[in-house]
């Protein structure tokens, strides 16, 4: 059933009305069962097929990703009553899936049954334990996002425009869903901790411009396609600063209030998660949610303090090579302090990565059978949000093709970004980490369209953080600093598994959490500072990367000793990612499959 007609169209002109009603429509197959001679795997297809058109009707920013263009001018329902609807939808598709016999299904049916049901369980859960009341986490929370949404539409025809307006027109209702769901989190005392929101409005204040042309939202009318007449242009613009004086600006200025005079005021005391009530319950949760295993805080501590043991020993060979004896200290001071590692200008430090990236472009086909056709680019972070922000990021790009990966690098402060980190940092965030890895998990046909978007935070960032390493088998790290700054990384995340449980399940103040990071690790105390708040204020994700990482790792030591000198690493690498992102037990239930069949 298309919804072309404008007369159908205008008559369900409300959003909630609109959505309402595909939902329904997307529920009748469940709605009239599967009858007497239902087919186990035509079922599950169905089912799938079902929850991806549910994902794509409720998320529109989501289906625009995934290059499904039809609800282009929507924002999703952020409010208390869409939560709360997505969460009886989760029970919904729960309990269908239940009903389809496991038993019955092949292998790699009964692996997408299982993820598929865990990450519905994971959806319920979060509702129980009121996560929806967290909605910002210091990490491309939903103004920051939202304030970037250019780089993330099309915007090629004057319809696409349109469509644009139409979504800067929807954020007043956007951003009170969010104000509601903060706003119950304070009649709860669900909220985050006071101790990060020193620096945390600014992020919001740089969108309360008085003049309309400097706001990021502005820029698509300043550059239109050369196909737009005259009329078209000056009609988009006057929409445009109509729509951002009178909507846009205002909610954020609303954003800002709020935040001020409401939120941080009544923000929490307690640094950890467990210090509110139902807190370290919640924290259990979160560790099995970003680490996929049945693992405890104490497990997670005890095995970030073996690592910080082991890299540091790694580490002191180095700072004795270099002279330095067994003073660590001195080394450390002399990389932060020495002008030999520091870009003078922010063009400086951005051409260096670019160079370091086709170096390990040329590398690829040593490590991988398999490579995406999305290409990827670099760009500075922000000027908005580099100050808060980590050291870099990547952006997926489109699934349909139309917009590349970007691997977006912080400039600011150039004085905390030494040069002998970029390898490491590089190989995480671009290739042969996170673009490899999600480029070519978005083109794997074979997979459900609710596994070409799954992210599994071990996985994902254990793959990139396994990537940093990958650098030492293709000549790599050839020098004594540049291994220094893989190391420091790969200490970086190990140090990450001790100070989130101290925080959280340990009660660590902050300082004490910037101490411990300070004295075993050489990153500069600005990027100290800044991951510190990013542990307190998002609990658990960190854990994913290290312990990821170390299962990765496993798993291939495990593959190596089976086969020998039959060992393929770039068919290694293609069991660990032709499967998309996946827990840790499915990952290794492939591994194990791959060694039988190679033996």
């Amino acid at each position: 059933m298309k919804f072309e007609s404008s007369h159908f169209y205008e008559s369900v002109r409300s959003k909630s009305v609109f959505l309402k009603l595909l939902m329904m429509i997307c529920s009748l197959p469940f709605l009239l069962g599967t009858g007497n001679n239902s087919d186990p795997v035509s079922d599950l297809q169905a089912l799938f097929e079902d929850y991806h058109e549910h994902s794509l009707i409720t998320n529109p920013l989501f289906a625009t990703s995934q290059g499904d263009h039809r609800f282009n001018d929507r924002l999703p329902d952020s409010g208390l009553d869409a939560i709360e609807e997505q969460y009886r939808e989760s029970i919904r598709f729960l309990e269908r899936l239940h009903s389809i016999p496991r038993q019955e299904l092949d292998r790699d049916d009964q692996i997408n049954y299982d993820i598929f049901e865990l990450q519905l369980n994971n959806a319920i859960d979060a509702f129980n334990r009121n996560d929806h009341l967290l909605p910002l986490n210091g990490w491309w929370d939903y103004h920051a996002a939202f304030a970037d949404l250019t780089n993330r539409v099309p915007l090629n025809t004057v319809s696409d425009y349109e469509n644009y307006l139409e979504r800067l027109r929807g954020f007043r209702e956007y951003n009170s869903g969010y104000i509601e769901r903060m706003r119950k989190g304070l009649e709860t005392e669900w909220v985050r901790p006071q101790s990060v929101f020193d620096d945390y409005v600014a992020s919001v204040e740089a969108h309360v411009v008085n003049d309309v042309t400097e706001s990021l939202l502005f820029e698509p009318f300043q550059n239109f396609p050369t196909a737009f007449n005259e009329n078209e242009r000056n009609r988009l613009i006057n929409e445009a600063v109509e729509i951002l004086e009178s909507v846009v600006i205002p909610e954020y200025a609303r954003l800002r209030t709020f935040l001020r005079e409401e939120y941080i005021p009544g923000s929490s005391e307690s640094t950890g998660i467990s210090g509110l009530d139902g807190g370290e319950k919640y924290y259990e949760y979160l560790v099995q949610l970003h680490t996929t295993m049945d693992v405890t805080a104490h497990e997670v501590h005890q095995t970030g303090l073996d690592e910080v043991k082991r890299i540091r020993e790694e580490m002191m060979e180095i700072v004795e090579e270099t002279g330095f004896g067994d003073d660590f200290g001195a080394f450390v001071n002399f990389l932060r302090t020495d002008e030999q590692f520091y870009a003078e200008t922010p063009e400086e430090l951005l051409y260096y990565t670019a160079y370091v990236l086709k170096k390990i472009d040329g590398q690829l086909p040593v490590l991988f059978q398999t490579l995406p056709r999305l290409p990827y680019g670099i760009r500075p972070i922000p000027d908005y949000l580099a100050p808060r922000t980590t050291t870099a990021y990547y952006s997926r790009g489109a699934a349909d093709g139309t917009r590349a990966g970007f691997y977006a690098v912080n400039t600011y402060d150039l004085s905390s970004r030494p040069l002998y980190e970029v390898e490491a940092l590089s190989l995480h965030e671009a290739v042969p980490g996170h673009h490899l890895q999600i480029a070519l998990q978005q083109e794997l046909i074979n997979l459900p369209d609710f596994r070409q978007a799954a992210n599994f935070t071990a996985f994902t960032e254990g793959w990139a953080l396994y990537a940093e390493r990958l650098g030492l088998d293709v000549g790599f790290y050839d020098d004594p600093y540049s291994n220094f700054g893989r190391l420091s990384y790969e200490m970086w995340r190990a140090l990450r598994l001790v100070v989130d449980t101290g925080i959280h399940a340990f009660g660590w103040n902050r300082e004490e959490a910037i101490d411990y990071m300070a004295e075993n690790s050489s990153l500069s105390l600005h990027n100290i500072r800044t991951e510190v708040n990013r542990y307190i204020f998002w609990p658990g994700q960190a854990l994913g990367y290290k312990m990821g990482e170390i299962k990765i790792r496993e798993l291939r030591k495990r593959t190596e000793e089976a086969l020998g000198n039959d060992f393929d690493i770039r068919e290694f690498h293609d069991t660990v990612l032709l499967n998309g992102s996946i827990p840790m037990q499915v990952l290794e239930e492939n591994i194990e499959q791959y060694i039988k069949q190679r033996m």
